[in-house]
């Protein structure tokens, strides 16, 4: 039996300078458009470090040093069709948002088994994409946070 996850995740927007955002369609659940999101892997595994690691799993991009937290977390309730994936009684999931800026036209490499289609979206078309109002909401303040460089 496959250990529990843990109700603590990471949600990462990767982004271009000019704010075009890389969304990944869901394998399990065509239509289920979303950024680069997972939960930690261990108790205690810092935030950063499995931000970058979701990334470079789900796109194959390495985030390297320009991963930035936005010291922002959305405490939601998990979808009862997930809720199995963790332990009994676990409702809610706490999520810690990211974003990554790389260059234009940056390459993507999908985890096939996680992810089936990608596109590069002007911020506001990734907003309405997304299935996800926590990760559409996060997509929609990224042009404010860029310019207020709040603090890595």
């Amino acid at each position: 039996m496959a250990a529990s996850k843990l109700p603590v995740s990471v949600l990462v927007v990767i982004h271009d300078p000019g704010l075009r955002v890389l969304l990944i369609e869901r394998a399990a659940q065509p239509g289920f458009w979303q950024s680069v999101t997972g939960s930690l892997d261990f108790a205690g595994e810092p935030l950063a470090a499995a931000a970058a690691r979701e990334v470079a799993e789900e796109t194959g991009i390495v985030a390297g040093d320009a991963l930035r937290d936005w010291r922002l977390a959305n405490e939601y309730e998990i979808y009862p069709h997930w809720r199995h994936r963790y332990a009994p009684g676990v409702w809610k999931n706490v999520e810690h948002v990211f974003s990554l800026e790389v260059p234009e036209a940056t390459p993507v490499r999908l985890a096939e088994r996680e992810h089936r289609a990608w596109q590069w979206l002007p911020w506001r078309e990734a907003a309405a994409r997304c299935f996800s109002a926590s990760n559409a909401q996060a997509i929609e303040q990224l042009p404010r946070r860029l310019r207020r460089r709040e603090p890595v």
